[in-house]
């Protein structure tokens, strides 16, 4: 169904398509006509990061930011449903247009800037949810917090999400912010790390439950940094990994319409890099801690080649874009072939 629909939604500016196909989607869960959209999916279970997830296949923050839209998404059958990145504050994010599509590389730049609605709608929207599954809420900083006090915006989102998320992700891989990716230098990283580890037993004691942290880090690393990072990351007892987030690389698609446009590539563009960090991480983590790969995943073969690098999980975002909601059911399958 969604190779016809698809050439319709490219015809529409991609913000458009976007917030069309969230609404239907959530509009098809209500009306109890979502068994029409995706096959269901075997579980395939497996235990990461203290939480029991019925399979490895699951969806990247970025598409649902405000986390309007779980249900919905919910009937794609993904093994968990990861939403954000929000902020602090609600904030309008970059000026439009700022989501491009590159059809001939199966790629996408987007400079969002976190555009969301504030972690106080989010955590309204999550309640209002029926979703009973593994949810990731994914947290960054408000463009207009200096990156000195990072920190801050970072302790204030995890404190208020902590009740409501299965794990939590820790997003300082976005281009899109200014300075952003400085938090992944060693000191600055340290220190974030040192504070978030501190508030998490604090709320886990105030909570009576353990909340996970992960951390989403970018592929435009060298080896030595991602080294850096993985010894961080035993160091402070993280919980997780992300990688990758989306890369500054050009490399393939200067030529193209909007190849050169400002923002973050994902899709296909980025999946040897995010590949080749998994694979450096594994190396170093020698499974201290999990991995859950993202990035340039538009096939059951590429979701295969993210666990064979040593990845645990794996997510999409921009194959959806391009595949539909069939890849999850794929790439849940080949998964489930690989044994």
């Amino acid at each position: 169904m969604y190779s016809l629909l698809r050439p319709a939604l490219f015809r529409l500016d991609p913000e458009t398509a976007h917030h069309l196909t969230l609404g239907s989607l959530q509009a098809a869960c209500s009306l109890d006509l979502s068994s029409l959209i995706a096959p269901a999916i075997p579980d395939d279970p497996r235990t990461v990061m203290g939480l029991s997830f019925p399979n490895p296949v699951g969806l990247a923050a970025g598409l649902d930011k405000n986390g309007d839209c779980i249900d919905g998404l919910s009937k794609l059958g993904f093994g968990f449903i990861e939403i954000g990145t929000i902020t602090p504050l609600s904030q309008p994010g970059n000026p439009k247009p700022r989501l491009f599509r590159l059809p001939q590389a199966e790629g996408i730049i987007n400079r969002m800037g976190f555009n969301n609605e504030g972690v106080d709608t989010l955590i309204s929207n999550v309640q209002r949810a029926n979703y009973q599954g593994v949810l990731g809420i994914n947290i960054g900083k408000n463009a207009a917090t200096p990156i000195e006090d990072a920190a801050s915006d970072y302790l204030i989102c995890l404190r208020k999400v902590y009740a409501h998320a299965s794990y939590i992700a820790v997003n300082i891989s976005s281009p899109n912010t200014r300075n952003l990716r400085q938090l992944q230098d060693d000191a600055a990283l340290n220190d974030l790390l040192s504070q978030l580890k501190a508030e998490q037993q604090i709320l886990a004691d105030k909570h009576g439950k353990y909340v996970p942290i992960a951390l989403k880090i970018a592929p435009d690393l060298s080896g030595e940094q991602v080294a850096q990072i993985a010894v961080l990351l035993m160091q402070h007892s993280l919980d997780g990994v992300i990688a990758t987030n989306t890369t500054l690389s050009r490399e393939g698609v200067e030529h193209l319409p909007h190849g050169n446009e400002t923002g973050g590539l994902s899709g296909l563009p980025v999946r040897d890099k995010s590949t080749t960090v998994i694979r450096q991480l594994a190396a170093r983590l020698q499974g201290a801690l999990p991995i859950i790969g993202v990035g340039g995943i538009l096939s059951g073969k590429d979701a295969v080649e993210k666990l064979q690098a040593g990845a645990s999980l794996v997510q999409l975002y921009s194959g959806l874009i391009y595949r539909g909601p069939g890849l999850v059911s794929e790439c849940a399958k080949a998964i489930r072939n690989m044994h």
